[in-house]
């Protein structure tokens, strides 16, 4: 093999891999965030969870994209277990789509496939073009790499060396154990599979040798997804089990079946001419066969994996935290369904500081109603936890949307930027409220029966207004047009109570202090309600399909919010 011929292959195998990143991405830019629709929607039934993980695999063209994609789903809490099952089953057959196009020798189509795309992506301005065409470009140049690795590998079958090599995968355990370890370096069995369709075609391995390999290059994909789920939660790493199990069953079952009876004489009697149509069919027939002996046992498989990987009591966390925001996303910026695990995770974050937000409005009005600064701690520690929030989430934020290729879930997580910023400003105000309690006590200021009626319709009308978006996963779009008519009230209560404020001052029923005091909380009243209009009309800015769509089962974070 002479160095052009390896730099050909490396070229190829380059090309393939690239060719895959480009269809992922133009799939992720192109679908952003519907793609947790169609799965929360979809994914209840398993035999619709089987056909959305094989038809999501078969457009990306890899098992191993769709199951860390579905691993940040579960760890996000976007996704149950036992939805992820059926999914992870569904890749496993979508992936094998990629060996029948290269078995159908679509690949003499490549170049046409790449020129589409490209145009498409040149002459076109409108971003979905872009998306589209990322995507059948990708294909193009997946096939075009396909090809030149073929053709680099051809000269191989002069080599006694390689082709003894070769033959000493016919030993069951070897054959395996190379596809495993193959498959688990270059992190793809799609491309494992062309190269050794490649192989095939050259004339190096045999159906009889190459049948193990193929196994073992099913649990070697799920490489990937392991490590996906280093730092995540505990049903995101069983969800990587059931994708271990899944092929280490099959791989079992169909090694004694290929020792056993003549399945493989069969499978290369179809097609006795074309090894790379017989490497994909017995690939095919292999996840076909294992989905359907595993389709009943679905939920046991999830079980396995909770047993496998039982629950531990919580260890003591920092008493700041983010629960659905993990710090592993923050490197995962180009995995395929990000962006849906993104606009997910910051929206849950957002509710937590909402309510909390809502939660030290309601104890500050009543702390000043009350006379007392004994809630002022609690507050104060609230209020600590808001900007803790604020801070992360902003952070969160600044690094994932430059990585965001979706226009419509860019401009959401635009928006999530500022309602955080608005909640934390709320939060100050709150904090104001409470915090003038102390000045009560120290200077013992007293508010006359008509000034604390008027503070027990702010805090009522406040909270009135908060009710209309908590909590988050429960928003319609026509509670927040009611948000602008209660911001007009809070204005017009501000004016109105401004104006008996003088009238009692001038009538001696108000202290000097009390006066200033009064007019302070009546500034924070108001600013209060000024960042509620704010989040409102944020919200009903957010693109169609955020508001009142169904969402997914979750479970408990495992914190509670102080």
């Amino acid at each position: 093999m002479k160095i052009t011929d390896i730099l050909s292959l490396l070229g190829g195998l380059a090309l393939f891999l690239y060719g895959m990143q480009m269809m992922s991405s133009g799939l992720e830019a192109a679908a952003g965030n519907r793609m947790k629709r169609i799965l929360e929607r979809l994914t209840s039934n398993r035999f619709l969870g089987v056909i959305v993980g094989a038809g999501i695999t078969a457009v990306i063209q890899s098992s191993s994209a769709t199951t860390v994609m579905v691993v940040g789903f579960v760890n996000s809490g976007m996704m149950t277990l036992r939805q992820a099952v059926w999914i992870i089953m569904g890749a496993n057959i979508g992936t094998t789509i990629t060996g029948q196009l290269i078995a159908l020798d679509v690949g003499a189509m490549a170049p046409l496939f790449a020129f589409l795309g490209v145009a498409l992506v040149v002459f076109f301005k409108k971003p979905s073009c872009h998306h589209y065409g990322q995507i059948i470009a990708g294909l193009g140049v997946l096939f075009i790499g396909m090809e030149m690795m073929s053709s680099a590998m051809s000269p191989l079958r002069e080599s006694e060396a390689f082709v003894s090599l070769m033959t000493q995968f016919s030993n069951p355990v070897l054959g395996i154990l190379a596809g495993m370890v193959f498959t688990a370096i270059i992190q793809s069995s799609s491309a494992s599979v062309g190269i050794l369709q490649a192989l095939a075609t050259s004339g190096l391995i045999g159906l009889p040798s190459a049948v193990y390999v193929l196994f073992g290059q099913n649990i070697g994909t799920c490489i990937t997804a392991v490590l996906a789920s280093i730092g995540t939660n505990r049903n995101a790493k069983r969800t990587t089990i059931i994708h271990l199990l899944f092929n280490i069953i099959g791989t079992t079952i169909f090694t004694v079946v290929c020792i056993t009876t003549p399945l493989v004489s069969f499978m290369e009697s179809f097609t006795p001419d074309h090894p790379a149509a017989q490497i994909a069919n017995m690939h095919t027939l292999f996840n076909v066969v294992t989905t359907l002996l595993l389709l009943p046992f679905g939920t046991y498989l999830a079980k396995a994996a909770t047993k496998i990987l039982p629950e531990k009591a919580y260890e003591t966390e920092a008493e700041h935290q983010l629960l659905f925001i993990k710090p592993t996303d923050l490197s995962r910026e180009h995995q395929i369904g990000m962006s849906a695990i993104v606009l997910h995770n910051v929206w849950e974050e957002l509710g937590r500081m909402a309510q909390m937000a809502r939660d030290n409005v309601e104890q500050s009005f009543q702390a000043v109603l009350e006379r007392s600064s004994k809630r002022l701690e609690t507050v104060g520690e609230r209020e600590e936890y808001i900007d803790y929030l604020n801070k992360e989430i902003a952070r969160y934020i600044s690094h994932t949307i430059a990585y965001e290729e979706n226009e419509a879930d860019s401009k959401a997580i635009s928006s999530f930027f500022q309602i955080a910023g608005n909640l934390e400003r709320i939060g100050d105000h709150a904090i104001n409220l409470c915090e003038y309690t102390k000045r009560m006590e120290d200077e013992r200021i007293t508010f006359s029966d008509e000034a604390m009626k008027e503070m027990e319709e702010m805090k009522r009308i406040s909270l009135q207004a908060f009710e209309l978006f908590l909590p988050f996963d429960q928003i319609q779009r026509g509670n927040l047009q009611e948000i602008s008519v209660l911001e007009q009230r809070i204005d017009e209560m501000t004016l109105h109570n401004r104006a008996m404020q003088i009238e009692r001052m001038q009538d001696g029923v108000c202290e000097d202090n009390a006066c200033i005091l009064y007019s302070e909380m009546l500034t924070d009243f108001e600013r209060i309600g000024d960042h509620l209009l704010n989040i409102g009309q944020i919200l009903d800015r957010l693109p169609d399909g955020f508001l009142e769509t169904e969402t997914a089962e979750k479970t408990e974070p495992a914190l509670a919010p102080v």
